[in-house]
C-alpha cells in the first residue's frame, strides 16, 4: 500500500469519473471522487437524460394530430411547461441519488467541492489536502457562447431545461446536434422556433445526404431554418423581448436566445499552473492511449481530451483506465465504428464512414439507399419521410457505413453497429431475413446500388 491518502483521486463525478473510480475500487484501490456540482455530470443533469425526456414530451403533439387518421378524436390538449420541468427535476434527483449509492457501495470516498492541484500528487478541496498516487481529471466540458454584444441575454443548454417561463418564441444559434435537437424539442412543444447557422448546412461531419434530408424534414416540421447567417448583437427591449440583429442587417424578435455553438474543456480554477500538463491547441488535455498526461501521475478522460464527446465513450475510457492501471490488464478503447444518434425529429442514427470519407479511403464503393413514407404515416397523415443508406467497400464487400434518418433511428443503428463491428458484408445483410413490416427491414432488402456519377467530397 502506498504512503498516499488514496491510490486514485478523481476530479469530476461524470460518466468517465464515476466509471473509473467505481471499477478501480472494485480492483482493490483506495479511491476518492471530488465533485463540486452534481453527481452524474453533464449527461445525467443537463445533457442526454433530460434532453431525451424533453424529446419524448415534444413528440406527443404530432402523435395527437396523427391519431385522427387511426380513428381517434383527441380532445383539446394543453401543454404545461412547469409539469414537465418539475417532473424532470424529480427524475434527475433520483438519478443523482443512484450515482451516490453506486460510489458509496463500491467503497469510494465522496468529497463535495472543487478540487485544485497543489502539485502532481496533491489536491486541496476547501481547507483540506489530499494526496494520491494517481489523479484523474474528468471535469467534462462547458457550453461556449461567443463574445458578442448582448451575450448576457443569451442562455446555454445548461439553463434551457429549467426556464421559469415557457418561451412562445425561441431563437437557436448553432448547427450541431445540440442545436438541432432543441429546435425539434421546442417546435414540438409549441414554441415558434427559429434556428440559424453560419454555414450552408448544419450537422457538419455527418453524411452529406443525411444532412440534406434532415434539413428538409426539420423545415417541413415547422422549424424556421436560416443558413449562412450569424448573430451580430442581441438587444433587450422594453417589454423584455430580445431583438437579435443578424450580420446581414436583418433582425429577429424573440423571447429567448439559446446558444448551442460548441463546448470547451471545463478546466478553470484547477491549479494548472502547478503542473506540467500539456494542452492541445483547442484547449483540451493531451493524453496517450492509456489516458496518461505529460505529468506521469495525472490522467484525463472524457470530454476534456480530443476524443468523441459521447457518454458511452467516456464510460469505455473509465473502464479501460481501471483495467489498465489497477488490474494489470492493459486495455485500449477502440474508436473505430462508433455508433451515434442525433435526437432531432426525425432521429438520425449513424455508424462508420460517411460517403465522403469512404470515397477518400477506398478505391471503389457502392451506395445503397432507400427513402419512403413510414407505414404509420400513410393513414396518420404526416408527410415525414425516412431515409436509409448503406456504404459498401467493393473490394471486400464489407459494409463500412450505415446511416438513417427516421423514427427510432438510434435504436435501429445500435443493432446494425454490432454487425459492422463484426465485419459484416453486404452479402450477409442480403441473406438476412427481414422483420415485416418494419423500417429496419429496408437495411436487408436493398439490392441495387445507386447509379450516379461519383461525387466530390462535401458536394
Amino acid at each position: 500500500m502506498s504512503n498516499y491518502d488514496f491510490d486514485l483521486f478523481v476530479i469530476g463525478a461524470g460518466s468517465a469519473g464515476v466509471r473509473a473510480s467505481r471499477m478501480a475500487a472494485s480492483y482493490g484501490a483506495r479511491v476518492a471522487v471530488a465533485e463540486d456540482r452534481y453527481m452524474g455530470g453533464t449527461c445525467v443533469n443537463v445533457g442526454c437524460v433530460p434532453k431525451k425526456l424533453y424529446v419524448y414530451a415534444s413528440q406527443f403533439s404530432a402523435a395527437f394530430q396523427n391519431s385522427r387518421g387511426f380513428g381517434w378524436s383527441p380532445e383539446q390538449y394543453h401543454f404545461d411547461w412547469s409539469t414537465l420541468r418539475d417532473n424532470k427535476i424529480t427524475e434527475i434527483s433520483r438519478l443523482n441519488g443512484i450515482y451516490d449509492n453506486m460510489l458509496n457501495n463500491a467503497g469510494v470516498t465522496i468529497i463535495n467541492g472543487r478540487a485544485r492541484f497543489l502539485d502532481a500528487h496533491t489536491v486541496t478541496v476547501g481547507d483540506k489536502h489530499y494526496t494520491a498516487e494517481k489523479i484523474i481529471i474528468a471535469t467534462g466540458s462547458w457550453p461556449y457562447i461567443p463574445d458578442i454584444p448582448g451575450k448576457e441575454f443569451a442562455i446555454s443548454s445548461n439553463e434551457i431545461f429549467d426556464l421559469a417561463e415557457f418561451p412562445k418564441r425561441l431563437l437557436i444559434v448553432g448547427g450541431g446536434y445540440i442545436a438541432v435537437e432543441f429546435a425539434g424539442i421546442f417546435n414540438g412543444l409549441g414554441t415558434k422556433t427559429t434556428q440559424i447557422y453560419r454555414g450552408p448546412l448544419f450537422l457538419r461531419g455527418f453524411d452529406q445526404d443525411i444532412r440534406k434530408f434532415a434539413a428538409e424534414e426539420i423545415a417541413k416540421s415547422g422549424v424556421d431554418l436560416r443558413f449562412n447567417s450569424n448573430v451580430k448583437r442581441i438587444e433587450k427591449q422594453a417589454d423584455n423581448s430580445l431583438q437579435v440583429i443578424l450580420d446581414d442587417g436583418s433582425s429577429i424578435t424573440t423571447d429567448c436566445v439559446l446558444y448551442a455553438t460548441g463546448r470547451k474543456a471545463h478546466l478553470q480554477d484547477l491549479g494548472f499552473d502547478q503542473l506540467k500538463v500539456e494542452l492541445n491547441d483547442n484547449g483540451n488535455i493531451k493524453v496517450d492511449e492509456y489516458f496518461q498526461t505529460s505529468e506521469s501521475s495525472i490522467f484525463a478522460m472524457g470530454d476534456i481530451t480530443n476524443g468523441m464527446d459521447l457518454t458511452p465513450i467516456a464510460l469505455a475510457e473509465g473502464m479501460a483506465f481501471a483495467k489498465t492501471w489497477f488490474n494489470n490488464e492493459p486495455t485500449l478503447v477502440d474508436h473505430n465504428t462508433i455508433p451515434t444518434a442525433v435526437f432531432c425529429q426525425p432521429n438520425i442514427g449513424t455508424c462508420g464512414l460517411t460517403e465522403e470519407e469512404a470515397r477518400q479511403q477506398y478505391a471503389n464503393i457502392s451506395v445503397f439507399e432507400s427513402q419512403f413514407r413510414a407505414l404509420k404515416h400513410t393513414i396518420g397523415g404526416s408527410e415525414e419521410k425516412t431515409y436509409m443508406k448503406l456504404i459498401v467497400d467493393d473490394a471486400s464487400d464489407r459494409v463500412v457505413g450505415i446511416h438513417m434518418l427516421g423514427d427510432d433511428a438510434g435504436e435501429i443503428i445500435q443493432g446494425m453497429a454490432i454487425a459492422m463491428k463484426a465485419g459484416a458484408t453486404k452479402a450477409l445483410f442480403d441473406s438476412t431475413i427481414g422483420i415485416h413490416p418494419t423500417a429496419a427491414e429496408e437495411f436487408v432488402t436493398m439490392r441495387e446500388p445507386r447509379r450516379e456519377p461519383r461525387r466530390e467530397p462535401g458536394k
